[in-house]
């Protein structure tokens, strides 16, 4: 999975009136300005829409109009901060949306050799195709905009150690073979793996309150 910006060049029609109030700097505090206060504000417009519209709008952004206005908004953000941590839930549905086939070989691989409740926690059928994967990370997202955000965090952040451990165990299985691939796969497990740590730790903060 990669953090680089893909190029899109669809129009753009944002899923709430925020998006159109930001605007590119190069002062890292007014960066920083926007980034929290883009996400509090979609999390709360999201939160008080009883109609749904604008989450669905939400989960669905990124397949219709790329990743590069949210990257703009949120990939410079501290990792443990409500930014960065929808940063990150967008980034794993992505890569699960791209690519659904690989994310099921890894989550299966992980799922049968992690000794953990992570499995349950992040919530998908066993075992887990790539269609069920998309409804899952999607179902997390859902849960992000109108259901317990921790939760929701907490589910992906499991999600990510069944990941990274199955990408861990393919990487072992390729390293005397295809050594590149078995390269790709380590990083992509490191990635998964401080991923599930922010998620974790974002989790922890909101439910204190002090997730800002």
């Amino acid at each position: 999975m990669s953090d680089a910006q893909r190029d899109y060049h669809k129009p753009v029609r944002r899923p709430a009136e925020v998006f159109d109030r930001y605007y590119a700097g190069d002062d890292p505090a007014e960066v920083s300005r926007i980034a929290h206060s883009t996400a509090q504000a979609l999390l709360a417009r999201a939160r008080h829409d009883a109609s749904g519209a604008v989450v669905d709008r939400l989960v669905t952004f990124t397949d219709v109009h790329g990743m590069d206005d949210i990257a703009e908004l949120w990939s410079r953000s501290p990792a443990v901060s409500l930014p960065g941590a929808l940063w990150r839930l967008y980034l794993l549905q992505r890569m699960i949306h791209d690519d659904p086939a690989t994310a099921a070989l890894l989550y299966e691989s992980g799922r049968v050799r992690l000794d953990s409740v992570d499995p349950v926690v992040a919530g998908a059928p066993a075992p887990a195709g790539p269609d069920e994967l998309v409804s899952l990370i999607d179902t997390i997202l859902r849960g992000v905009f109108e259901g317990d955000f921790a939760i929701a965090l907490e589910r992906a952040a499991a999600f990510c150690r069944v990941e990274a451990s199955g990408a861990t165990h393919l990487a072992d299985d390729y390293e005397p073979t295809e050594p590149d691939r078995a390269s790709a796969l380590t990083t992509r497990a490191l990635r998964l793996s401080s991923y599930a740590r922010d998620l974790t730790a974002c989790a922890g903060l909101w439910r204190r309150d002090g997730l800002t």
